[in-house]
């Protein structure tokens, strides 16, 4: 059984999820918190598998609050947000940063009659997933050797990094790109499963550009091009081609595609990084990159929200390097420094 806590000082927002649960077997509501310091006090005395968090609350919002669980009482949690536009992007990737592992949009006209069977089997599927995965109390980070040295193969130019991820891997991603510098001498392309708003979010933590990738952009160096809710992002002579095939591992957009078409198109020119995430997505497409001459790295298991991708991908031989979180931007460094 799946114990949950809902916070949000919405009376109706609490009884419209309840009802939601109620259609299951398996996910139990075992407290209700008004705001973000009854939030917190119920978590160190209930130990529910997973906390529902609403950010704007009174008494103490939701991002303090995330941050008191995760420093004393570790706990899975799941955002739920009024809103994933451009108003509140900054709030709900900040309760990614705090170590909320993923944020949902509530839809308009929050009742039990009018929420959609999607929002339904949605919020379901991801409180199964998420809560069954193990958090670790947030402390500054230490530092870690990386697992395998990082050196370039011999004869390769690397002129594309490329960076997959999902399930707690926002912040994975933005620590990445965050530590490339302004005239970053090379083009990012990047997939995350998560809501709309990581583009923005991306740009505003980076000292690169990072923008929704285009259908027929031309990628250039230092810039990151973030793949579109919806869309499979692939490359074809120097251009973004932006297709809504099926989608591939249960994703659209699929790490594998792009990989794949980056290991097609590019070859040794490219960096492969794994990060955190659930199921296999990418180790297919790492597996192509590395076949064709790039570069492979993935994140290791202890600084990994969800090890499931990077673990697949190992499994495959698909990996070059297996690195720390904490140390992976000075890995990328040093690749792509080498080759002056």
């Amino acid at each position: 059984m799946i114990k949950v806590i809902i916070t949000d000082d919405s009376a109706l927002t609490r009884e419209v999820i309840k009802d939601i649960f109620r259609l299951t077997s398996d996910i139990i509501v075992v407290g209700e918190a008004a705001d973000g310091t009854a939030a917190v006090e119920l978590t160190q005395k209930l130990k529910p598998d997973l906390v529902l968090m609403d950010l704007m609350m009174p008494i103490m919002d939701g991002l303090t609050a995330i941050e008191e669980i995760m420093a004393h009482s570790p706990t899975p949690i799941l955002v739920l947000s009024a809103s994933l536009g451009d108003r509140d992007v900054n709030n709900a990737f900040a309760a990614i940063k705090r170590g909320a592992l993923d944020v949902m949009a509530k839809p308009e006209g929050f009742t039990t009659d009018t929420i959609s069977p999607c929002f339904t089997s949605d919020i379901i599927e991801k409180v199964r997933m998420l809560a069954r995965i193990k958090v670790i109390r947030r402390r500054p980070p230490t530092r870690r050797r990386a697992m395998v040295a990082s050196e370039s193969k011999p004869g390769e130019t690397h002129r594309i990094l490329a960076i997959g991820a999902s399930t707690g891997g926002p912040q994975a991603v933005m620590k990445i790109v965050r530590s490339l510098p302004a005239g970053f001498d090379a083009s990012i392309f990047i997939v995350q499963h998560i809501a709309s708003g990581f583009a923005q979010w991306l740009n505003r933590e980076s000292n690169i550009p990072v923008r929704l990738a285009k259908d027929g952009d031309v990628f250039l160096p230092g810039t990151a091009l973030v793949a579109p809710s919806n869309y499979h992002m692939t490359v074809s002579d120097g251009k973004i081609k932006l297709i809504k095939d099926q989608p591939v591992n249960s994703c659209r957009p699929s790490i594998d595609v792009l990989f794949k078409s980056l290991a097609l198109e590019h070859g040794g020119a490219v960096v492969g990084v794994l990060l955190s995430g659930m199921g296999k997505d990418g180790a297919e497409g790492l597996t192509q990159i590395r076949k064709q001459g790039g570069m492979t790295i993935a994140q290791d298991e202890k600084s990994c929200a969800v090890f499931g991708m990077p673990k697949a991908a190992i499994a495959m031989d698909a990996v070059d390097m297996i690195v720390p979180l904490g140390d992976i931007p000075q890995t990328i460094s040093r690749l792509f420094d080498a080759r002056s």
